[in-house]
Formats: C-alpha cells, sequence, structure tokens
C-alpha cells in the first residue's frame, strides 16, 4: 500500500525536499517532525540504509511491495544493480512524463497517465508503472489536446528544459526518450548502494 500521508513531514524524517516545493518550508524547520525532533540520537547503520530505501520510495510514490520487486528485479540484472535500480524507476511512465515537463509533479504525472492523456508511440498507455525505453516518443494524447490542462501545459512548458537523456518538442507537447538515465543524468541524490545492501542483510 502506497503511503499518502504528508510529504512535507516525510521529506523533514529524512532531512532532503522529496518535491521543489518541500525546500522553502524545510529552511525553517530543517530537523525531523515530532517534538522530540531537534533532539533525536545519531542513526545506526540499518537506520540509514532503512532511511534510505523510504527516501526511494517516497520520491517515486511507490509502495513496499512495488519497490521491492523493482530491487529484485534489477538484482538478477549483469549490470550494477543500483544502477539498474535507479534506470527501472526513472523508466517508469509517470516519472518521464514529469520529467519531460508534461506534468509537474510524479502524482500528477501518474494521475494524468491514469487518466489516458499520454501516448507511447502513438499508442494510449494508462498504467503508470509502464516501463519507457530508448528511442520511444511521448506525446499528450491528440484526443485530449483541447482540455483545459492541455491550454494551461502549453503555456508552462514553454521554457522548460528536460534532463539530457531526454528530448522536448514543447511546441508539439511531446518527447523522446535518448538513453537510459544514470545517476549523474539525472540529478539523483538517493545512495542505490545503500539500499542494495538493506535488501541484502
Amino acid at each position: 500500500m502506497r503511503n499518502t500521508g504528508p510529504k512535507t513531514r516525510k521529506a523533514r524524517r529524512i532531512g532532503e525536499p522529496l518535491r521543489d516545493k518541500d525546500a522553502k518550508y524545510m529552511v525553517k524547520r530543517a530537523y525531523p517532525p515530532g517534538m522530540h525532533g531537534q533532539n533525536r540520537a545519531r542513526l545506526s547503520e540499518f537506520a540509514i540504509h532503512h532511511r534510505e530505501k523510504q527516501k526511494a520510495k517516497w520520491i517515486y510514490d511507490l509502495s513496499e511491495r512495488q519497490f521491492s520487486r523493482y530491487v529484485h528485479d534489477a538484482a538478477r540484472k549483469r549490470a550494477t544493480t543500483g544502477d539498474t535500480l535507479l534506470q527501472f524507476l526513472e523508466s517508469r511512465l509517470d516519472n518521464v512524463v514529469y520529467r519531460l515537463g508534461l506534468a509537474a509533479s510524479r502524482a500528477q504525472g501518474r494521475q494524468i497517465v491514469g487518466h489516458g492523456f499520454i501516448t507511447v508511440d502513438s499508442k494510449k498507455v494508462n498504467i503508470p508503472s509502464f516501463q519507457v525505453s530508448v528511442g520511444s516518443t511521448i506525446e499528450i494524447n491528440p484526443a485530449k489536446r483541447d482540455s483545459k490542462y492541455v491550454e494551461r501545459l502549453q503555456t508552462a512548458i514553454k521554457e522548460y528544459k528536460p534532463q539530457e537523456w531526454l528530448e522536448l518538442d514543447a511546441k508539439n507537447l511531446k518527447g523522446r526518450v535518448l538513453s537510459k538515465p544514470t545517476p549523474q543524468m539525472s540529478g539523483s541524490t538517493i545512495q542505490m548502494d545503500l539500499i542494495v545492501e538493506h535488501y541484502n542483510r
């Protein structure tokens, strides 16, 4: 089951913003929530690993079952498990929609995918967890072009610059996956090696 509680509270718990708008709140309260938030003891090794896992789950808005499946699938690949795990997470359709600027957040990306606003290679896909491949084209469904959401998006996306593993055609509201994302390309602050160690305990 996905944890849908207050995201800023979660961000304060791990000490890092989960969304862009969390940062301004954390300037005022740069400590964990709760009455003892400013006097927390040093974390154990297990707690550090667990916190990193929670951070990744919350950033990508996944349940424990979903996340553990990604970890186990990544471990079966020949490549480095941590890098493969990041690629699985970043290649989710809801995340790619967000990274392209077609949604303001991953949560909104999940919503518009579920509502049929997105096509992949000209076919409607309404599954947020769909894995997007290198070379795929992601765009706003032509059947939804007259919606108020798309009208607002056309103004908001004009100056948007996606990460280097993606290409955006802002005028036509579509993008393409140029390569598999690396930690450097995605700007990820998640320490995937700690997560892998957590599941290998």
